[in-house]
Formats: structure tokens, sequence, C-alpha cells
């Protein structure tokens, strides 16, 4: 017997966020999420995106067992003015079980007829800012801080209930990439002379602070044009500065700015906390901490997070700079791998920039979209 059961409680909620962690606890490639911070990412009373959302959560019972989740959310931005007409749902996890995976999509679809809305699609978060995608390729690899892990069966549930792929994003790993090619080197120099560009490097995080806001104006512009796409607001700008500023390592923030000061350039990476956050196991205390700040000062491994470029510098070889910086940055540190965050497949002009460093694709992941 499979039950469906709304989350109306703090305690349910804390159920409905500590379910994965009972449904991967075996597997070697799972990163569990910070469970304190999942809860206030879900929290209609602390997280500023519910000022343009609403989100409903399910749980999933078999005979009287825990066996899924689905949150059911409404973005009123992309509803209401960019005019799609889309009930999302995210935070997706299911045992190996057709009818508990149908029994929480009907419970997407309820919602969203009862809204007048005309597909789902998922699993995505409240905005493009946040995780996507179900995995489908990179079953052997452990998730980042930005991303899902899934068991193959996810997908195969999804197309037997009649979902179609809509979204797909790519993830590359990058070998050695310390050694600074010549031609990076040289088009860099061009370039900032060209245009009169310069790097901002900063020595601590409260130094980084008076640019985030333009940071975030830039991934607006930079990537308005991608199917995805929902403009960030102001308050959830403020909420990603506390979410992720404890995560942040000065020295691998990249900034580029003109004559006048501007900013129309920037990247972030971070070295790769996916070892730290398995260890620490969903909480901080009494040593998850150590071992994020561990995994921040001695690190091989680092992700590429984001990066954004002004239009009018886009296709001038901006990139050379910031890619001179973090090899700069990956010789200091002894960083030996990377990995890229997911990339829409469809943005070719992001993924040309790995080309000379020999990527090896090894994570894929897809939205499914189904009809209401």
């Amino acid at each position: 017997m499979i039950e469906i059961v709304p989350v109306t409680t703090s305690q349910e909620l804390k159920v409905f966020v500590e379910f994965p962690f009972q449904l991967y606890q075996k597997s070697p490639f799972w990163v569990p999420p910070l469970i304190k911070d999942e809860i206030e990412t879900l929290d209609a009373k602390k997280n500023p995106v519910f000022q343009n959302a609403t989100a409903h959560y399910f749980i999933a019972k078999k005979d009287g067992k825990l066996a899924g989740r689905v949150a059911v959310i409404i973005n009123h931005v992309e509803v209401e003015e960019l005019h799609k007409k889309k009930v999302r749902f995210g935070w997706f996890d299911a045992i190996d079980d057709l009818g508990v995976t149908k029994a929480l999509m009907d419970q997407v679809f309820k919602i969203g007829r009862e809204h007048q809305l005309e597909y789902a699609e998922g699993p995505v978060g409240f905005s493009n800012m946040e995780k996507a995608g179900i995995l489908t390729k990179g079953f052997d690899e452990m998730n980042t801080m930005i991303t899902w892990y899934h068991y193959p069966y996810y997908a195969e549930h999804f197309e037997k209930l009649g979902f179609e792929k809509q979204a797909t994003w790519v993830e590359y790993r990058i070998k050695d990439p310390q050694e600074i090619k010549d031609k990076v080197r040289k088009f860099s120099k061009l370039v900032k002379e060209r245009y009169g560009l310069s790097v901002i490097r900063f020595k601590n995080k409260k130094e980084i602070l008076p640019y985030v806001d333009a940071m975030f104006g830039l991934l607006n512009n930079t990537y308005n044009t991608l199917q995805t796409f929902v403009p960030i607001q102001q308050y959830q700008i403020d909420y990603y500065k506390k979410k992720y500023f404890g995560f942040l390592t000065p020295d691998y923030i990249t900034c580029i700015q003109d004559q006048s000061g501007k900013l129309i350039a920037f990247s972030v990476v971070m070295p790769s906390f996916s070892k730290a956050l398995k260890k620490a196991n969903g909480k901080l205390m009494p040593l998850g901490w150590y071992h994020i700040i561990k995994a921040q000062r001695k690190n091989d491994t680092a992700a590429f997070y984001l990066i954004g470029i002004d239009p009018e510098y886009q296709g001038k070889g901006v990139t050379a700079i910031i890619f001179e910086e973090m090899q700069e940055l990956f010789k200091a540190k002894g960083i030996r791998e990377v990995e890229t965050n997911p990339e829409l497949i469809e943005n070719k002009a992001v993924q040309q920039l790995w080309k000379d460093y020999n990527p090896v694709q090894h994570k894929e992941r897809s939205t499914f979209r189904k009809i209401l």
C-alpha cells in the first residue's frame, strides 16, 4: 500500500530532508547536503524566495515505511512574468518502485492543474541558481555541492511514466590543469591592453562583498537567453550571499574591471567540498566544520562553479584573462584536477572554454517534462 502524506510540521520537514540519508546510506558516491541549510531553504519563514514562490512537500510511504519525497513548486515570476505555465518539482527521491514515483508525480500534476498550469518539469529548485536535473550519466562519480546524485532507475521511472527530457546539462573533468598555455598568457596580455582591463584580487572575504551584487547582475545578463533562465531577485542575492559565503576562498575568486572600475567579468572556483561534505554527513558540528576548513586549506581538486561576462565583452577574449588567473592559482595551490559545473548542452560557448585542456565529459543530467 502506497500512502502520500503532506508535510505540515517542522518535524515532518526534518523527515523530508533526512530521507536521502536513509536511501543513499550505502552509496559511496552520494554527497549529503547540510541538513540545517536544507531545512532553511525549504522553510517559507526563512527563505526569501517565497516572496515569489509557493511550495508543497510530500512524503511517500509504502507499507508504513518511508519510500519517497517530492517538493511541488510554483515560481510566480516564471509563470506570471515569463509566461511559462510550468509547475516545478524538486527534492525528488524514491525507492526503486514505479508506483511510488507515480504517486508522487500525481501530486505534482494535481497542484499544477489546480493552478491552471500546462506542464510539469523537474527536478529543479526554486530558481535557476539551484540544483537541477536527474543524473543520467556518471553514477560512479561523487556529486558536487551544487548538484544532486541519483540512482540509475530514476530516469527509467520518468520515461516509463511518459515524461520526455527537457533541459540537459553536461559536466567535465580536467586533469592536470596547471600548465599555463603560452597562447593563453599572450592573448590575456593582449586583451588587457586592448580594452584597458585589469584583474581584481582579494585578500579576504570582506573585500569580495562590494562586488557580489554586480556578479549576480552579470549572471542575469550572461544567461538571460538560456531556456532555464529566471531573473535573480535582489532578496535572493542577499540570501545566496549568506548561504554560500562561508564556503568562499578569496584567492579562488577572479574579477575583471574596465578602466572606470566597472565589473565586466568574474569567475568563482572553489576547492572541492565533496569529500568533506561526505565526512560531515549533513552536520557541521562537532567535526563537520573541521572537514570543510581542511578542504579549503589543502586540496588537490577544485570545482568551477560560476562565470559571468558582460555581453559587451563576450567573444572578445576575456576568458583568456580568467584562465590565466585560474592556472596561476592551480599551480600555486597544487590543484591536479578540476570539475566543471553543469552546463546546458546547447551552451556551446561555455563548453568551448575547456577545449584546449583535454576535457572528459563524465556526467550528464536532465530535467524531465510532461504535459498535464
